[in-house]
């Protein structure tokens, strides 16, 4: 919310300009929104938190009364004042927050105190803006101290621990990976390493973007290309390791974006992944040894510190094959163990702090499923932005 949004924006006619015509708007004059204050004092806006207002009420507040001080240029006249400060106070106590103790209730009551404590002649509007801030300085501070512990309170359902490695995009025969300190979560590929993409870059705490892929691709696997060679050639690299038309589909339409402005800094769709989360492995039960059925089909490490995970179920996935028919068909059996045994995945992931979808990989196979990525991945990008503190 902004200092603005505490007016109303009116057009006002000048009939006294010489050139102005009759009937023509020629300014925009603003009015206070006496009926939106006045609601503050009995009850939160249905638009915006009650932080959000203190906030902007503290700048409103702020600059008006350092403009009475310096410049004459305030934007309420005295009783707007009072009716602003009303409501600051009111939307303080529901957030739990002492409201400042001012000296003075409007902007005549500012006047006449800066002049008894010797805040007039020169330099004292210096002294003035001191005096303003001194007293809604603290306020400001603590508001922004409860923002700052909302903006992090929205991260905690996420993963917690360090983030070690990822091991992804495998080619050729499965990597085989096993924990060699169940302590540090070290873990170690025994077998296959070649077959594999392995990033161990430090990971920033709001995800990981497409261009910190292609740095990291540039600097151990092509140093002398420019940015633009280096993901052309690691998204052809990643899109190797996918060997199903509808997984294809996911990463083809989602890297469609990487093209587009500011592209590069969406988070990177990460295709085949077998070691991401220290936590999540180490949870996991029965892994002194070798690591089974960590491979998810895609993961994205988004801004808002989300761990996404994207499944693509072909048929095997909940169901058993069944001998080949006469006519060279092959056919599946629900099999409600293997159903039983996936969304048990999905729940022990859930409670990790990951967040699942699930594409069925008939519906990938249609003709409108490119749109139907595309519009799933823009819904999903929108909710998963990086908060605005």
């Amino acid at each position: 919310m902004q200092t603005d949004d505490f007016f109303r924006g009116r057009p006002d006619e000048h009939p006294d300009w010489p050139d102005h015509r009759p009937g023509e708007w020629v300014c925009q004059l603003w009015e206070l929104d006496v009926e939106l204050l006045e609601s503050l004092r009995f009850g939160p806006l249905p638009a915006h938190p009650d932080l959000d207002v203190a906030v902007a009420l503290t700048r409103l507040l702020h600059e008006d009364f350092v403009a009475r001080g310096t410049r004459h240029d305030e934007r309420m006249n005295d009783e707007e004042v009072v009716l602003a400060v009303k409501a600051h106070r009111a939307v303080l106590e529901r957030l739990g927050l002492k409201p400042p103790q001012l000296p003075f209730r409007h902007h005549s009551g500012f006047y006449d105190y800066w002049r008894k404590n010797d805040m007039s002649g020169g330099g004292g509007w210096q002294a003035r803006r001191e005096c303003i801030e001194e007293l809604l300085g603290p306020t400001r501070q603590a508001l922004e101290d409860q923002q700052e512990a909302e903006y992090e309170q929205r991260f905690k359902n996420g993963p917690r621990g360090t983030f070690k490695n990822l091991i992804f995009a495998a080619v050729g025969p499965k990597p085989q990976i096993v924990l060699r300190d169940a302590v540090s979560n070290e873990v170690e590929i025994v077998r296959n390493a070649e077959n594999c993409l392995v990033y161990k870059e430090p990971l920033p705490l709001q995800g990981l973007t497409w261009r910190q892929m292609v740095t990291w691709w540039q600097t151990h696997h092509m140093p002398a290309a420019e940015e633009p060679e280096a993901a052309d050639a690691l998204y052809r690299r990643l899109y190797r390791s996918l060997d199903s038309l509808p997984e294809q589909t996911v990463l083809r339409t989602y890297c469609a974006r990487y093209a587009e402005p500011d592209g590069f800094d969406l988070p990177a769709l990460i295709p085949q992944v077998y070691l991401h989360y220290d936590p999540y492995t180490r949870k996991s039960g029965g892994h002194s040894g070798a690591l089974h059925r960590e491979r998810m089909d895609f993961l994205l490490l988004a801004p808002d510190r989300s761990r996404i995970v994207i499944e693509v179920d072909g048929v095997h996935h909940y169901g058993t094959k069944n001998p080949t028919g006469p006519d060279g068909r092959t056919t599946y059996t629900a099999s409600p163990r293997l159903y039983s045994e996936m969304v048990a995945e999905d729940r022990r992931l859930r409670l990790a702090g990951y967040e699942i979808y699930r594409f069925g990989g008939w519906e990938l196979t249609r003709p409108d499923s490119p749109q139907l990525v595309s519009d799933f991945f823009a819904e999903l990008l929108t909710r998963h932005k990086k908060p605005t503190p």
